[in-house]
């Protein structure tokens, strides 16, 4: 999948500016940035969201219209935001089949088949290393956030994701269900899907990632792949290296006028 010179604005607001990038198969792209760089509004875009007021996507070197998230979908692009996109009131199994529910019986009388669902769900889970949940039938309310990040991840591979769009998974986790998010984006890429890693957290970027872009107010202000930049000079730059020098020189400025 490619990005050509997207560029994307809203009344009074430019939100992209002639972004590119590209995403390969069995890779970890770390779409990285602080708060309002512009990674939310490109996540849209490769969903089907919002179309590109310029520029152009391409999936396997064709121009694709994703003129909404069922396309973006068939073409194998499945997103996963920060909540899972789960339904708490809902089981395992129904949310994990939600819109796509296998069905028994002849029609007119057709029904979710609820024990193969449950089956294949659990089965799912599983094979991603969640073990605790024994049924289908449990609610996913009753998940710990990084287990429906789990859910939401084994649904979009099954229904055959070639590219995984991970929208800040690990934002609102603690450090242990954190970790075992970053174990997925790893089996992910294992089994050679494309990985869209968004984040603003260098650590776990750097963790899992293969390829790197920041962006910094709507533009690309960085493009590289592992190795070539060190920890600091990441964090420096999604930090805005500038910015974080003045600060420094004026907390100097306000330490030394204290101690004098």
């Amino acid at each position: 999948m490619e990005v050509d010179q997207v560029s994307h604005w809203f009344v009074g607001v430019t939100a992209l500016r002639d972004v590119s990038l590209r995403i390969e198969a069995g890779q970890v792209l770390c779409l990285l940035g602080d708060n309002g760089a512009g990674k939310s509004t490109l996540v849209k875009l490769l969903s089907g969201a919002y179309q590109p007021r310029a520029g152009r996507i391409l999936v396997e070197g064709k121009k694709a219209v994703l003129s909404d998230p069922h396309k973006a979908f068939s073409l194998g692009i499945s997103t996963v935001h920060q909540s899972g996109g789960t339904f708490p009131l809902l089981s395992v199994a129904r949310n994990f089949f939600v819109g796509n529910e296998p069905t028994c019986g002849v029609w007119p009388v057709r029904r979710m088949n609820k024990k193969l669902a449950e089956e294949i769900a659990v089965e799912q889970l599983r094979s991603f290393g969640i073990t605790q949940i024994d049924h289908g039938s449990r609610l996913v309310g009753s998940l710990s956030g990084g287990e429906r990040q789990a859910l939401a991840i084994a649904r979009a591979m099954y229904f055959g994701a070639r590219v995984l769009i991970l929208d800040e998974p690990t934002s609102a986790l603690g450090v242990k269900e954190a970790t075992h998010v970053l174990r997925l984006v790893a089996q992910a890429r294992a089994r050679g899907v494309a990985v869209i890693f968004v984040t603003h957290n260098a650590h776990h970027a750097l963790a899992v990632g293969d390829h790197f872009c920041v962006l910094i107010r709507g533009a690309l202000a960085a493009d590289f792949k592992r190795g070539e930049k060190t920890r600091e000079e990441l964090i420096d730059l999604m930090a805005g290296g500038e910015a974080m020098a003045a600060l420094e020189a004026e907390l100097a400025a306000v330490t030394s006028g204290l101690s004098g």
